[in-house]
Order: C-alpha cells, then structure tokens, then sequence
C-alpha cells in the first residue's frame, strides 16, 4: 500500500520501520524540531531524525488546517494514513483524503484510557491489563471503532517505561496485521460504558506523600519512571524513585526501615532503582553508596 506516516516521539519509531519494510511510506508527518537541551538548539523528533535515516520525505507543519500543507498531504494519494502518537489534531479533510482512512493505534484498552498518556495512567490505577488497538480515527478523541486489538498484562515490577516499549513492539505488529487483512476487518463501536480518560501527566503528580498506602505509591513509581520520575527530599536534594516493589515492612509514613525500603501509610516500599540530582539512574544500592538517607524521609 501507499502509506502515510505520522508520528512524532520514540514510541512511534518501531512503526515507521516495520511499515518502511513492508510497504510504500510515500511521506512521513511529525511535529517541528524544537529547542531541547542546554544549549536550546532545535532538535528533530526521534520519527523524524529515523524517516531522514530512512530516506523517506519527512513534513514538519506546525497546524495542517492550511490549504496549502493539505494539499501536499493529498498530492500524495495515500491508500492509508498511519497515525501513531503524532500529537496534533487532524481536520476531517485530512481524515477523509486517503483511499481508505486514517488508522491509529492508541496504547490502551479502548474505550479505557482515552487521551494523552494511557500507559502512565493504566499503571497508576493499578489495572491487571492494557494492550493495543488499532482504531479507525474520527473527529473525536480516541473515539474511533476499533479493527483489532491486543491484549497484555501488567507486570508487578513494570515501570511506564518497559510498559511502553512492549506496546510500541506489539502496537507495529499490530498495524502490520491489520494492513494486512483489512478487507476482512469489521469496525466495531466502542461500547459506551467504560470510557476513562487518560490526562496528561503533571509534574505535580511526582512527588510521594508516604503517607499513602504502599501500592498507590509503587504504582506511582512505576507509573512516573522515567519522566517526570516521583521524587522524595532526601535533605536538600530531590532523589527521583525509578522501580520499586511492595515489601514486607511497618512503621510510620516515611520511615526507612532498612537500605532503602520505607514505610508507608499501609505496608512498605522497596526502592530498587533510583536517580540523584546531576546524576545517572543506578541501582539503589549503588545510590545508597554515597547517599545517607535520613531516619524518616
């Protein structure tokens, strides 16, 4: 098939190139380079930085509601367009340009967790399982019938960021199945019942109140590993938590019982993988070397 790509952050990057291998991807759509790092030079996207690797048109347009961007979209007389996190709205124009549709896949149990960061929030709310679905996109958000779907679950030691690179590899095996039997494919509503939404995260979601019970803050661990990375004051430096596990353990909300497990308002947390400011994630035990932590976080 002719196909569209769009797409803009790593996730996205596992599709191209499983798409770029099976079929024609005649232009690639991500967001424009932006300022990043110390030094704010414009930086490509990691879809762009790999379609250039590629050899493949890439198309950066802040806004695809000018007629003259649209039209180099429709010049283009795609069988498909292939949306994967891209991260701007498309106008229904645009939806309705290739042959058959704009498919997307979105990393969550549709209609569960809706919106901008299904993985962080199916883990923060404790679900058993999440998955992908391959859904014919409209003008609502995530509000699609969905093709096919995959199903996966949740380990109890995975952070947002395993989570994430096992969808991305199941979502591209997906969008290659899906492509390829879409004539026998039937779109199927989403029921109405059910429908979460995944809001975007706040850093102000990031810092651990022990306080709370041990698996709202191991799952808040893992949910926010690795960014923005929940955080606790040790002293005067803000130590991000990047993996942990419930322990066995009691005491009072904060205390440490021992290396780096702490008591929280029921039960205990382990910590196994953590961050100091400046510094590269290690293991705990490694941060532990030369990090003192208080009696009582």
């Amino acid at each position: 098939m002719r196909v569209i790509f769009m797409g803009t952050p790593e996730f996205s990057v596992p599709v191209l190139e499983a798409l770029n291998a099976r079929h024609e991807v005649v232009g690639v759509w991500s967001q424009p380079p932006r300022p990043a790092g110390r030094g704010k030079e414009l930086r490509k996207t990691p879809v762009h930085a790999r379609a250039g690797a590629l050899g493949l048109t890439v198309h950066t347009p802040d806004k695809l509601r000018a007629p003259e961007d649209q039209a180099v979209f429709a010049a283009l007389k795609a069988d498909v367009a292939v949306v994967v996190a891209y991260g701007l709205i498309l106008p229904q124009v645009v939806l309705d340009m290739p042959a058959r549709g704009c498919l997307n896949i979105h990393a969550s149990l549709l209609p569960r967790w809706r919106g901008a960061a299904p993985i962080q929030r199916a883990i923060m709310a404790g679900d058993a399982e999440t998955g992908i679905c391959i859904m014919q996109m409209e003008a609502g958000l995530d509000t699609g019938p969905v093709l096919l779907r995959e199903e996966t679950r949740i380990g109890a030691e995975e952070t947002a960021s395993d989570l994430h690179d096992r969808l991305s590899a199941l979502g591209a095996a997906a969008m290659i199945a899906a492509l390829d039997q879409l004539d026998g494919l039937v779109p199927v509503r989403q029921p109405e019942e059910g429908v979460s939404y995944a809001a975007k995260i706040d850093k102000a979601e990031a810092k651990i109140d022990w306080t709370r019970p041990c698996d709202v803050i191991d799952r808040q661990i893992r949910g926010l590993s690795p960014f923005p990375g929940a955080w606790t004051q040790v002293g005067a430096e803000r130590v991000k938590l990047l993996r942990s596990r419930i322990d066995a353990g009691a005491g009072a909300p904060g205390e440490v019982l021992s290396g780096f497990t702490i008591a929280c308002g029921e039960g205990a947390v382990t910590v196994t993988e953590a961050q100091r400011e400046g510094k590269k994630p290690m293991p705990a035990a490694e941060v532990l070397k030369g990090l003192t932590l208080p009696p009582r976080l």
